[in-house]
Order: C-alpha cells, then structure tokens, then sequence
C-alpha cells in the first residue's frame, strides 16, 4: 500500500519556478511525459493546452490550468557529486508552462469539492502534480444544485458532464457568443430542451412528493417559461415533442399549421413606444400626443359605455381647468379656448344628462354642472363667441361640480384610466383625428406642429402589411395576450413560446420586439407586488446585435424604435433579476451590443470567434484567470465551447450535446454544391412567391397572365 507522500511523488511532474497572482510559471522534469500520462490510473492527454494541474498545499491543492507550452534553452543539468570536467556545456532544452491558477480542490469524506478562488498560493519549488480521474471530474463537474441541467461533456476532462445550475445560469443572465456557423443556435435549442427535460424528470420521479404533484395541479407539466423571440424563424420545429407543447406564434398569413396568429395591438402601446414609431418631437408634439392617448384611454372618445364617456370628458375638462387654479383666464388665446372647452363641455354634458333616468345617481350632479356652466358662459360671453377672462371663482365652482360627477364612480376608476400608459383598449383609428381636436383645443399654432406626426399615424395604421399585427380583426384582451405568451397557471399551455418575428415589416420589428419584452417585464413585475412572489420566466433575444446595439455618441434628440428597443433590455438587464425575468442574449458581434446589458451577463457560452474587436471587448469582460483559455476562440470547432461566469466555477471547455435534426433550428448552411450539381431539386415558381409578395393569395388571380397588356411593365 503507497503513502500519500509516495502517491503525491508519482504524479509529480515538475515544480513552481516563479510565482504570480495571475500566473505561474513550472519547471517540467526531464522524465515526465511527453504525450500521454499513465501515472493518474488511466491514460491522461499530459502536456496540453487547457489541462488542469494541482499545486498541493496545507489546504488541499490549487487547481490550474496549463495557458503555455514551450522550451527554453538551459544548460545541461549537471549530476550531483560528479565533476564532468572533460565536458563543454551545450544548450538543453527543458520544458516550461505557464498556468494559471483557477481554484481549491478540497477532500471532504472522500469526496473532492471545488471552491473559487486560492486561499495559499505555492512558493517556489513546491511540486506540480497530475490530478486523477475523479480528481478532474471533481474540477469541472458541480454538484448537487449546480448540476441540475446537462449542458454537455468536457473533452479534456474524460468526457466529464457539465451541468449547470439554472438559478445562477437564467436568473443572471447569460449571453451566447459566436461567429456565424459556431453552433449558436443548436447550443441555445438544446439548453432549452435539457432545462425543460431536466424539470419534468425532477416531476416524475418516484420521491417527488404528492404534495407538490398536487400543487401542479397532477400534471407533469414542468411550470417553466421560455420565451423566445425569433427574428429569423428558426426555432419554430425545435420543441414540439416537449411535454405541454410549444406555443408558436406568427404573423400572418400563416406558413406553420401549429402556430397562431402574433398580433400586438396598438393600444398596448405606451405613450414613449407611440413617441418613437410617430417620431414625435418633444416639445409640442408628445404632450399633444400623451394628452389624446390619456383621453382615449379614459373613455372621453371611442364606442364605449355612456357613463364611462362621462367620466373621461369630465376627467379630461377637470385636467385642463386645473392649468388655471387660483388665477383664472388672463388674455387670449387662453381665455377664448377656456370659453370654447366650457361651451363644448355644456353641449356633451346635456346631450348625456337626456341618457339618464332620473333616479341614477349622476343625473343630478350633470344637471347642477350644467347649470353652472351655462350661467358661467353667459356671464362671460362677449359678440362673436368671444368671452371675458374666466374670474378664478367661477372656474372653481365648475371644477367642485366636476369633482361631484367624478365621486359618483369607484376609486379604481381613477387608478386604471387616469394614465396615457395604461393597457386599456381604445379605438386606434380614432387617434389620428383626436390628434387635430387636441391640437385645436391647445390653440396657437399647435395644427401646424403636429400635421407631419398626423401624417405618419396614419400612413402606418393605413399599410396593410401591418394591420394584421397592430389592428388585428380579433382583437385579444391584456389577459388573453400575457396567457398566450407568458404562458398560463401551472404552465398547462406548454413551456416554451417561440414568436416568430421573420415576417414582420422592418419598421415596426425594433416596436414590436421593445413592446413585447416590456409588456413580459412589467407583467412580472405586478406578479410580484400581488404575490410577493417571482414568477421565473426566461427571454430569450436573437440576433441581439440588430435590437440590442450599443448607444451612438450624439444621439436625435427624438428617440427611434431602435433606441426604445435598447432601452427596454437595459432595463430588462439591469431590474429583471428582482422580478424572476432572466435574459438570454445570442450575438454573432458582441463588439457591437450595447455595453450596459452585456456587462450585466454573468455568464457565457463563448463559441469561435475570430474577429479581433470581438476578441477584445470579451477579454475585458471575463475574469483574468480564464483570459489564457480564450486565446482557444478562433480555432474552437461547431458544437464546441467555452463556459465561464457564475454559472461554472471554474472556465470550461464544453461540447454540447447531440441533438436530432428535427430538434435542430433550422440554421442549416446553404446546399450550394448539391444545389449545383442538381443532387437536391430546387423548383421555382416566381409567380407564387410574386403573389405572395404582394400581400395576394397564392390561389387569387391578381397577377395578370402574359401578354396581357393591363400587367406589362412598360
């Protein structure tokens, strides 16, 4: 039986020659392998690149990894007690690495734990050893909670599993890096599948207790929340024989007999993403704009119940009379526009009042309202619908009388219609034309300011590509739109949403995929005031690059979509986490994502990466001690990786596991050759695509056939 001295003596394979926080350099022995070890119990790849290397110490052994190889000239290593003094010293070489140092590998009842970081660090002269099989499985692969979801095996560590701990993976964040053709996507379907896979297993198993299998309601359905948003359409195949389903969405007309329609309706839309797709200039056309957003939201336009109308005309008058409090109407234009909001006020107040039985509650106080105003007008009515300045007093009387109509209403009528923000539903062709009402009421010139924003309302509420998207025909509720794509109680309606975004018109894409990350983000966030509880939900961005790029030096001072879509996910990067929201970024150009949301990612699926900019941005984003592995980026192969961050405790190499072709993303590279040489068929039909183009049925006969001369393009 061998002493741990003499066991620590045959693993031995050279010894600290200098030592550094970040590096240290080792003198390999003359003997030690070359190629291959056979010293560690089974055949071990010694020396190479990304290997690990213990330094043992009175703690238990620093673990490093090998970022150096190479040979140095020395002179020949003279033999103790002999004098060779018939010899010419002649250069030797000796071989050196340099590693750096990752970790602790503690023994805890016979069992090896890793922990970050180096308590002691070697001196010069301590030995290096080769650690052994379990030792190296020990190093890469976590344990208990930090290896719940298989993510793939580790090739310089005897094919070891690498698993991850999901809480630390999605609930800080994680992007996935990579030049076109790495293996991005595949890397993200399959990390979907294993977490949705491993949640179901964990379900099923026999000590799950009955409890918490009544809790889901005796489903297996795992009450998970993947949603992922793809601009190319490429995930729509990938998860479909999950347990629970995939929910797919698409924009019309549908290619997928699985999916539903995607529609995001107008009115869901804030008044700051209304700014941005409108192009409203800060000064006078956003307040006019959040004015009519705030009006037709509470109710004073479009077709809805009687006393919901009288509320928001009495709500909107109440906002605009407060303007004057405690000084009245001075001059005009205020006092003629004051005189022209009362006299149209009176009108809609009695034409509502004849709607009422006289019993309801708000017949009397409209009947004392109207008094008032028509006393109020008369009084201060001059020739040719002019008026004298409105006394404090008499706009006060007005406003108390207001304040006695909007007391009849609950409190919570207040609360939800009082916000230009607020989701509530509202007749979207309606706005372009209350726009010029507003415009007129603010008086000036506020027509002129506001005809170019008007103009751009409704050329996009009048482009056909976009109908089906922001005023579809069957128009979902709030409720019904978070159910469908944040997912349902107890996840019954499946756990991944995948919304195909690659038919959307460009110009609504950045709207469109800001509106729905945010409508997702503060859903989350009133979960948790209502529960006290997170709701944990994952978002997965594609192409990020394209809606997440980094701010320009001397932005327009009115804010563009692509702005607005920056915005929402440094907000979703920076907040997410307190709600349950994780974030999973997938880019082919981290150099050009936006700095504030990338620097929140604690972790990282690096694949191959070859530009050097790229390069750059992530060595100052990692940790010092895994910048030697990263010089491994540019040759990395597809289905191959590098894990860093929270999620690993110390940087691995990682080869994500297999998955089926119909479980792959469609991202294939294009079949030229075969294309070519006529191995696959090609078949074209310009015609259809043409139909199809133009918004027309396959089927519809609106191209004309040739020769007629009503088509001919002269």
């Amino acid at each position: 039986m061998s002493s741990p001295i003499s066991k620590i003596s045959s693993l031995t394979i050279g010894t600290v020659e200098s030592v550094a926080p970040d590096e240290i350099k080792v003198l390999l022995d003359i003997d030690s392998s070359r190629n291959t070890a056979l010293n560690t119990g089974v055949p071990t790849p010694f020396p190479r690149i990304n290997s690990f290397v213990l330094l043992p110490n009175e703690s238990g052994a620093v673990v490093g990894i090998v970022v150096w190889l190479g040979v140095e000239r020395s002179a020949y290593p003279k033999r103790q007690g002999l004098k060779d003094f018939g010899l010419i010293d002649l250069p030797f070489p000796l071989r050196k690495m340099a590693i750096c140092p990752i970790g602790t590998l503690l023994s805890e009842k016979n069992k090896w734990r890793l922990e970050r970081g180096v308590q002691s660090f070697p001196s010069v002269g301590d030995p290096v050893i080769l650690p052994t099989r379990d030792q190296t499985i020990a190093i890469v692969t976590g344990q208990g909670k930090d290896s719940r979801v298989p993510l793939g095996t580790c090739p310089i560590a005897h094919d070891a599993p690498i698993a991850v701990d999901p809480d630390k993976l999605f609930g800080r964040h994680l992007a996935v890096l990579g030049n076109t053709g790495s293996g991005k996507s595949c890397t993200l379907a399959a990390l979907v599948r294993s977490a949705v896979e491993s949640a179901q297993k964990a379900i099923t198993r026999t000590e799950f207790s009955e409890v918490a299998k009544e809790a889901q309601n005796s489903q297996d359905n795992p009450n998970a929340r993947f949603i992922i948003l793809d601009p190319n359409g490429e995930y729509s195949k990938c998860f479909k024989d999950l347990v629970g389903g995939c929910r797919i969405f698409q924009v019309p007309p549908l290619t997928n007999p699985d999916a539903a329609e995607f529609t995001l309706p107008a009115w869901m839309w804030n008044s700051s993403e209304w700014a941005a797709v409108a192009q409203a200039a800060p000064k006078v056309q956003k307040p006019i704009l959040q004015t009519a957003l705030r009006d037709l939201r509470s109710g004073s336009c479009g077709s809805l119940d009687l006393k919901t109308k009288i509320w928001g005309r009495c709500r909107m008058v109440f906002v605009y009379l407060s303007q004057f409090e405690g000084k009245g109407t001075i001059g005009w234009p205020h006092t003629d526009n004051c005189g022209s909001q009362l006299f149209a006020f009176c009108d809609d107040i009695r034409s509502h009042k004849t709607k009422l039985d006289a019993g309801d509650p708000l017949f009397q106080p409209l009947v004392d309202l109207e008094t008032q105003l028509n006393q109020t007008l008369t009084t201060n009515q001059k020739k040719n619908r002019t008026y004298h300045d409105f006394s404090d007093e008499s706009l006060s009387a007005i406003v108390n009388l207001i304040n006695g109509v909007l007391a009849q209403y609950p409190a919570e009528m207040h609360q939800v219609c009082s916000n230009e923000d607020s989701p509530v539903n509202f007749d979207i062709n309606s706005l372009a034309d209350y726009l010029e009402i507003v415009a007129n009421q603010q008086g000036g010139n506020s027509n002129q300011f506001i005809a170019t924003m008007i103009m751009r309302i409704k050329a996009m509420l009048g482009d056909t590509r976009m109908k089906d998207v922001i005023t579809p025909d069957n128009m979902p509720t709030l409720s019904d739109w978070l159910s469908g794509h944040v997912g349902s109680n107890g996840g019954e309606n499946g756990p991944v949403a995948v919304i195909d975004l690659s038919l959307v018109p460009y110009e609504i894409l950045h709207l469109v995929i800001a509106v729905s990350s945010r409508l997702i983000l503060e859903s989350l966030q009133r979960y948790r005031n209502l529960n006290r509880q997170n709701l944990p939900t994952v978002l997965v961005l594609e192409e990020a690059h394209t809606f997440v790029a980094k701010r320009l030096p001397h932005g327009d001072e009115i804010p563009s979509p692509a702005d607005m879509c920056r915005g929402i996910f440094e907000r979703v990067a920076r907040e997410g986490r307190k709600f349950g929201l994780g974030l999973v970024l997938s880019s082919q150009r981290p150099s050009e994502l936006s700095e504030t949301v990338l620097s929140q990612c604690n972790s990282f699926l690096l694949h191959r990466i070859t530009n050097d900019r790229d390069q750059e941005l992530i060595s100052r984003l990692v940790p010092d001690n895994a910048r030697g592995l990263l010089r491994e980026l540019p040759s990395l192969p597809t289905r191959h990786c590098i894990l860093l961050g929270i999620a690993s405790k110390v940087p691995a190499l990682v080869e994500v596991q297999h998955l089926e072709d119909e479980h792959r993303p469609s991202s294939d590279d294009p079949d030229f050759w075969d294309v070519w040489t006529k191995e696959k068929p090609r078949s074209i039909d310009w015609d259809k695509i043409t139909r199809d183009w133009i918004g027309a049925g396959a089927d519809d006969d609106v191209l004309k056939e040739d020769g007629d001369d009503e088509c001919d393009v002269q």
